[in-house]
């Protein structure tokens, strides 16, 4: 069987330190975001509730979750993944400034688009 080279990936290969890095800060803006949107905006109501901003929220979480799972399967095609999930998190960054109290989520969405557009060239 033929592989494609931008879609072969190192199965079995050790990861880089600084992908396992990417991966932890993916999880952990993915469950932040996730407790952020459904448990501390939907009990704050109002802003906070909106629908723009909670499915922002909920597409961030979506995306940093798939960008560590790709990244876990160790796949040339996390930088593709990656510079979405930077995006992404941006976005997230975004909405949240808007908003009081969202700092948990500003600050772990800065790390992982950090960390995210790192993979993009690595």
């Amino acid at each position: 069987m033929e592989t494609n080279d931008a879609t072969a990936s190192s199965a079995g290969a050790p990861l880089a330190p600084e992908m396992q890095r990417c991966i932890d800060t993916c999880h952990e803006c993915e469950r932040i975001c996730l407790h952020m949107a459904t448990g501390h905006c939907l009990s704050l109501g109002g802003r906070h509730a909106l629908p723009e901003h909670l499915s922002t929220m909920l597409v961030c979480a979506r995306m940093c979750g798939t960008a560590a799972d790709v990244m876990a399967m160790n796949s040339t095609l996390h930088r593709q993944v990656c510079a979405v999930c930077a995006d992404l998190c941006d976005a997230c960054i975004t909405r949240c400034r808007d908003l009081d109290d969202m700092d948990a989520c500003i600050e772990v969405c800065e790390r992982c688009k950090t960390e995210c557009e790192a993979m993009v060239d690595a």
